[in-house]
C-alpha cells in the first residue's frame, strides 16, 4: 500500500511539473534573494523579489529596509549585487521599488489582470533551479480605480513572500505576499509597483527616510536637480557626495553635479580635487559658459569667505578670467555681476561701481546692485548722501508693498544712518526692518537697536529689545549684563539684582554684574550683600569696585 502512494505521488509530481509551462519556469531567472543590514553588519531581515526593469530596477517588500544601512541581493545563479538606492516605497501595500548597479533580465507584465479561474504560479528558485507552486485565486479587488489584488485561496507557499506571481505565459502579475496572521496570501498588481517614482522632494519624505538608503536620483532632469539642492540639508557627507557623483553618472552634460561635488572638496580643504572635477565639467557640460561661471564663483567664495592662507594656487585673477570667459561665451548681465563682484574684492572700487551700477541698465536690475555700489562708495570714503541715495534705490526697486525681501536692504540703511549718528531715522528703518521680518529677526539685530534706542533715551524700548535678546539666545552672557545695568539705571533694582545673576550663571567672572549687583543691592538696603558683590568684583580686578566699597562702608 505504501508503495502504491508513493508511487502515486511521484506520478503526480511529474504531471504536475509537465503542467507547468516554460515561460513560468523561465520567469525564475529574475527572481533574487534580498537581505538587508544593520550598520554593525548584523542581518536585519531577507525575502525575495524579482527585477521589472533591464536597468537594475527591482521590487520587494518594503518591511526588512526599515532601518536597515545596506542592503545586498543574489540572483538566480548565485551572483551578489549591492542595493545602491531605493527608488520609492508604499507601507500599505510592503512594496519597495530599488536599484542595483548592473543590467538585469525583467519579468515582462501582463496587458490584463488575471480572473478567476485563470493558472496562477509562485515563482521562486532553489540551487538556480525553478520553484513553482500553483496557486488558487479566491478572488480579486480594484484598487485606487485601475490596480488588481489578488487574494488566494489558503497560505503562501512556504518562503515564497516577495516572489513574482505569473500567468501560463510567464507574464508577471504581482508580488506574492503573506497576510500578517499568515492565514492567507495575496498579490499587489505589479503596475503599482511601477507606478512608484521618485522626484525632486523624495528626501523629505518620512517613510524613505525610514531607511539608510540613499535615495534614487531622478530620471527627470528637473526633478533631480531639486533633489541635488536638497541634498545639502543631509548631514550625512558620505552621502551626499554619493548623490553627486549620481547626478554625474546620470546627467554627465550638466553643470550642476561637478558643482555640488567640487563644492564638497572645498569643504574639506581638497582644493586641488574641486580643481580637477571642475576641469572635467568644462570639457563636458553642453554649457560652457555656465561651467567657467560657476567655477568663478567657487574660486570668488573660497577666496572671499575662507579663510585659509596655506592654500594660494587660486587667485582673485583667477575667478575674473573665469567669469570673463563665461560672459565671452554668452554675455548675460549675471556673469557681468560675477565680474564686478571680484572686482571689488580685488579693491578696485572705482571700477566696480562703474560695472555695477551699468548693470542696473539691463534685465537684472536690482536691489543687489544699488546695495553693492552703495558699499563701493562706502570704500571710496564718499558723501552720505551719495550713499544713502544709493541704498534708497535698493530699496525702491523692491516689490510693493515692501515684504522680506527688501528688509536686507533696510537694515543696511539703517546700519548706516546709526553709524552716520542719524539715529532716528536709523530707529525708523529698525522698525520696518523688524516688522518686514515678522518676529524672525535674530539677536544681533535686536542687541543693535538696543544700542540705538539707548542713544536717544528710548529706555522703555531698549529693555524690552534687550530683554528679547536675551530670551533668543540666553546664553550670551551680555546681553544680561546690559540688562542688568538698564535695570539700574532706571530704578528697577530688584530686577538689576535677577539680570546680575543670570549673568553670572553663565559668566562667574564678569565683573561688571558683581558691580551692578552690589549697586542694585545698596539700593535695596542690603548693605552687606552689596558689599559682598562688590568685593566679588575686587577680587576680579575691577578698578572701580574698590571706591564703591569705600562709599558704602
Amino acid at each position: 500500500m505504501k508503495k502504491t502512494i508513493a508511487l502515486l505521488i511521484a506520478v503526480f509530481s511529474s504531471v504536475m511539473m509537465m503542467a507547468q509551462p516554460a515561460p513560468v519556469k523561465k520567469a525564475a531567472g529574475s527572481v533574487f534573494t534580498l537581505s538587508t543590514f544593520d550598520k554593525d553588519g548584523s542581518l536585519k531581515g531577507s525575502t525575495h523579489g524579482f527585477f521589472i526593469g533591464a536597468d537594475g530596477v527591482g521590487i520587494s517588500s518594503w518591511t526588512p529596509f526599515v532601518n536597515a544601512a545596506s542592503a545586498v541581493i543574489v540572483d538566480a545563479e548565485g551572483n551578489k549585487h549591492d542595493v545602491q538606492t531605493v527608488i520609492g516605497a508604499n507601507e500599505l501595500y510592503d512594496i519597495c521599488k530599488f536599484r542595483i548597479a548592473a543590467k538585469t533580465v525583467p519579468l515582462k507584465p501582463a496587458a490584463a489582470a488575471a480572473t478567476k479561474g485563470a493558472k496562477m504560479w509562485a515563482v521562486s528558485f532553489s540551487d538556480k533551479k525553478p520553484l513553482i507552486n500553483s496557486l488558487e485565486l479566491a478572488r480579486s479587488e480594484k484598487f485606487m480605480d485601475k490596480y488588481a489584488y489578488y487574494i488566494f485561496e489558503g497560505k503562501a507557499p512556504e518562503n515564497m513572500d516577495g516572489c513574482p506571481v505569473v500567468n501560463d505565459k510567464g507574464l508577471l502579475l504581482g508580488m506574492l505576499q503573506s497576510s500578517q496572521d499568515g492565514a492567507e496570501s495575496h498579490a499587489t498588481d505589479v503596475f503599482f509597483a511601477d507606478s512608484i517614482q521618485t522626484n525632486g522632494l523624495s528626501l523629505t519624505d518620512q517613510l524613505l527616510r525610514q531607511t539608510g538608503l540613499r535615495v534614487d536620483m531622478p530620471r527627470d532632469k528637473e526633478q533631480a536637480t531639486l533633489l541635488l539642492m536638497m541634498t545639502s540639508e543631509q548631514g550625512d557627507s558620505v552621502k551626499r557626495m554619493k548623490y553627486a557623483e549620481d547626478f554625474i553618472n546620470i546627467y554627465p552634460d550638466a553643470t550642476d553635479g561637478y558643482v555640488a561635488k567640487a563644492q564638497m572638496l572645498i569643504s574639506r580643504g581638497d582644493y586641488d580635487g574641486a580643481s580637477g572635477i571642475m576641469q572635467t565639467a568644462m570639457s563636458k557640460a553642453s554649457d560652457k559658459a555656465n561651467a567657467h561661471a560657476e567655477w568663478a564663483r567657487l574660486m570668488y567664495q573660497k577666496l572671499a569667505y575662507t579663510a585659509d592662507s596655506t592654500f594660494t594656487k587660486w587667485t582673485y585673477d583667477d575667478a575674473l578670467a573665469e567669469a570673463q570667459k563665461a560672459y565671452s561665451i554668452d554675455p548675460q548681465p549675471v556673469y557681468k555681476h560675477r565680474e564686478a563682484q571680484i572686482v571689488y574684492s580685488k579693491g578696485d572700487y572705482a571700477k566696480a561701481y562703474d560695472m555695477f551700477i551699468g548693470l542696473t541698465t539691463t534685465s537684472l536690475r536690482n536691489a543687489e546692485l544699488f546695495y553693492e555700489a552703495a558699499q563701493c562708495k562706502t570704500q571710496q570714503k564718499a558723501d552720505n548722501g551719495e550713499v544713502i541715495a544709493l541704498l534708497d534705490s535698493a530699496i525702491s526697486v523692491c516689490p510693493k508693498p515692501l515684504n522680506s525681501v527688501a528688509a536686507p536692504y533696510v537694515l543696511a540703511r539703517g546700519q548706516f544712518l546709526d553709524e552716520a549718528g542719524e539715529y532716528r531715522k536709523a530707529l525708523h528703518d529698525y522698525n520696518v526692518y523688524d516688522t518686514l521680518m515678522v518676529g524672525r529677526a535674530d539677536d544681533a539685530f535686536y542687541y543693535t537697536r538696543y544700542q540705538c534706542e539707548m542713544k536717544v533715551r528710548q529706555y522703555q524700548q531698549a529693555l524690552n529689545d534687550i530683554a528679547h535678546a536675551a530670551v533668543i539666545n540666553p546664553r550670551q552672557a551680555l546681553y544680561f549684563a546690559e540688562l542688568a545695568s538698564l535695570q539700574l539705571r532706571v530704578n528697577r533694582f530688584e530686577d538689576a539684582v535677577k539680570a546680575a545673576d543670570l549673568c553670572l550663571r553663565i559668566a562667574p567672572e564678569n565683573s561688571d554684574s558683581y558691580i551692578i549687583k552690589g549697586l542694585a543691592l545698596m539700593q535695596l538696603k542690603k548693605k552687606d550683600e552689596g558689599l559682598q558683590a562688590l568685593q566679588k568684583a575686587k577680587e576680579l580686578g575691577d578698578e572701580r569696585a574698590d571706591e564703591f566699597i569705600k562709599k558704602y562702608k
